[in-house]
């Protein structure tokens, strides 16, 4: 599903990505984890072009997402993107927000795309604040409807950039238990995230990164258990026990 290979990504002088190669496949469920500032967002927003890069190559489904003849909008309607701040039209509602692209990209009629949405609405456990406007909703439906907005494209990808970062602690595990259904369904997935249970529960795979590298490539039991970089045992140690280390 996913190629990636040399990539090279500066701000200015800083080396955000360093030579990141890595591949995807189609069906995996994959975690990037590792300190702030190692490059994680970086690499999952250069997916769908959201970050330009300097030097490489990257290809989605067969396609070299950095071609002349691209259509980038239709290229990005067939990735789904979930990120950190939500992201939803404040003057739509929950229903009205699950419609929009769907109706006109995809060109499904008003009462296809609300039947369709109003079914992913159910599917995330809002189905009752469909007419429900964003700032009514807490953090954590405002990042369940923003998921079901994003399937209501029906992506062969679905891109998560720390979608729990915002929320309160309460919040997380509803968010968390929606994408851990989806993982169940053999969707593509590349998930950015601090939370080591669900990258431990639900990720086929773990890159670790740090400097912009990917330093470690493992299952989930390897990682945790076994893991064999340096600076990945390191990490794992700092997040066990950060209060004694803080001390």
């Amino acid at each position: 599903m996913i190629e990636i290979e040399k990539v090279n990504k500066w701000y200015g002088d800083y080396h955000a990505l360093v030579d990141v190669t890595e591949s995807v496949a189609r069906g995996e469920v994959v975690v990037v984890c590792g300190p702030s500032g190692s490059g994680k967002s970086t690499l999952i927003r250069t997916l769908n072009r959201l970050e330009p890069i300097q030097s490489g190559n990257i290809r989605v489904n067969g396609q070299d997402i950095h071609a002349q003849n691209i259509d980038l909008n239709a290229f990005r309607s067939g990735i789904g993107f979930v990120f950190q701040q939500f992201n939803l039209f404040p003057h739509l509602t929950a229903l009205e927000n699950c419609t929009l692209a769907p109706m006109h990209l995809r060109g499904l009629s008003a009462k296809v795309a609300q039947e369709k949405a109003l079914s992913l609405l159910d599917r995330v456990g809002l189905a009752d604040k469909a007419s429900a406007m964003p700032e009514s909703l807490s953090g954590g439906q405002q990042q369940r409807v923003a998921i079901a907005r994003a399937l209501a494209m029906e992506p062969p990808l679905m891109l998560f950039d720390e979608p729990t970062s915002s929320l309160d602690p309460e919040m997380v595990g509803e968010v968390l238990l929606v994408m851990r259904d989806m993982a169940k369904e053999d969707m593509t997935m590349v998930c950015v995230t601090h939370e080591m249970g669900f990258a431990r529960e639900v990720a086929d795979r773990i890159l670790f990164m740090d400097a912009g590298k990917i330093l470690e490539r493992a299952t989930p039991d390897d990682f945790f258990n076994r893991p064999a970089h340096p600076r990945a045992a390191k990490f794992l140690a700092d997040i066990r026990t950060p209060f004694a280390r803080a001390i």
